[in-house]
């Protein structure tokens, strides 16, 4: 404790931001299932399978062949070249490795790039609902942050119009697929969006870590209509590699070394192992797309349960492993009704004042990652549970 004599240094002010409330809620289903072992997870927004065999596989074999120490601080050519090669293959895109710069996760590719496009006070627009680490690391930065509060009447994804609205902006946060709506927003409803932000001098980040995850709705990069956005992925959710630590961004050529000198400084360089084997990945989409499909059948479960639960109203659920859907009918508050599901059924969901700071207590995620049992036994549990209050 301090006094007059030995003062006690400050906490910064930066450090005051909103926890990430998905982690309290794993917390407290953590502990349930320690006590009673009966927990369904549907608030984690991670694949319930681990990394894909090729990957295990290399993995093995790297382990003992030799010392692992620092890369490049961009990430290791050949990693670099694989992932600009992946943009030709899906979407016919063509990307100079030189563009490409592989970070500690995709987390880690949303502080570099912010610190490289944006000074405090900047306004930035992020979707509400939307991914919460967006606004909680922008306002760590000193960025101010504009929200953008979407809806059904737009798919829960932005428009020109709704950003005309906005007043000046120095850029533009998009996901497709959302996180947590799970809703794409189609090419002709991206180019509009992008030609908005190349019009007005905003910075477009694309957020495209959920790609490859899409049920009968296309998902084109942002590189397809402007190249000098900046896509953001990982290879957290399709190829099933959550802690390994790893995601990539596609920067344009000014912010290249912007993001290179960040990174020197604040991570030395992305995890190697991780780099090394994250190459045969790429070999692995038969397992992978097999992973897709159980994510498909999760989802058609899932929502044709929500109704019968007594929640009608969701979103679209184009792409993702996420429903968000409307509780209004079943509590004015949702972290109160989270807590009740995990307390009586044994079902963890998470409330959406993670997502929507204004709307928020009125909307559920679901994540439908993980094993089509568990999110069988979920839906049953919630429709019983509604019919029971």
């Amino acid at each position: 404790m301090g006094n007059a004599e030995h003062p006690v240094p400050k906490v910064a002010s930066r450090a005051d931001i909103a926890p990430f409330y998905v982690m309290e809620v794993m917390k407290a289903a953590a502990e349930r299932e320690a006590l009673t072992g009966d927990v369904l997870h549907l608030e984690v927004g991670q694949p319930s399978t681990g990394a894909p065999e090729g990957v295990l596989r290399e993995t093995e074999r790297l382990l003992r062949s030799g010392p692992l120490g620092y890369t490049d601080a961009t990430g290791i050519p050949a990693l670099r070249e694989r992932i600009a090669a992946s943009y030709g293959e899906l979407y016919g895109v063509s990307v100079d490795p030189a563009n490409v710069i592989v970070t500690t996760g995709a987390s880690g590719a949303f502080s570099l790039t912010f610190l490289a496009c944006f000074d405090a006070g900047d306004r930035v627009a992020l979707l509400e609902p939307g991914y919460p680490c967006y606004r909680n690391a922008l306002e760590a930065f000193g960025v101010d942050v504009v929200g953008l509060a979407v809806g059904p009447e737009t798919r829960f994804q932005p428009t020109a119009t709704m950003l005309e609205t906005a007043g000046p902006l120095d850029g533009l946060v998009l996901a497709s697929p959302s996180n947590p709506t799970g809703s794409a927003l189609t090419a002709k409803e991206l180019r509009a969006v992008s030609d908005w932000c190349r019009a007005h001098g905003v910075r477009l980040i694309a957020d495209e870590i959920y790609h490859r995850l899409s049920y009968g709705h296309d998902t084109p990069t942002a590189l397809s209509v402007w190249n000098d956005a900046v896509v953001i992925n990982s290879f957290s959710k399709y190829y099933s590699m959550t802690g390994w630590r790893l995601g990539w961004i596609v920067a344009p050529d000014p912010l290249i070394g912007p993001i290179e000198r960040l990174a020197q400084n604040l991570t030395i360089s992305p995890p190697t192992l991780s780099q090394l084997v994250a190459i045969r990945a790429f070999e692995c989409a038969k397992e992978l797309d097999s992973h897709v499909r159980r994510y498909a059948a999760n989802r058609d479960v899932l929502l044709a349960a929500l109704p019968e639960a007594g929640m009608p109203q969701h979103a679209p659920a184009d792409g993702a492993f996420y429903a968000y859907a409307d509780t209004s009918r079943l509590s004015d508050d949702s972290s109160e009704l989270c807590r009740s599901w995990l307390s009586d059924i044994g079902v963890a969901a998470t409330p959406g004042i993670d997502f929507d700071p204004s709307r928020g207590r009125a909307w559920v995620r679901f994540s439908f990652a993980g094993s089509t049992g568990d999110v069988t036994a979920a839906a049953e549990r919630l429709v019983e549970w509604h019919r029971r209050h």
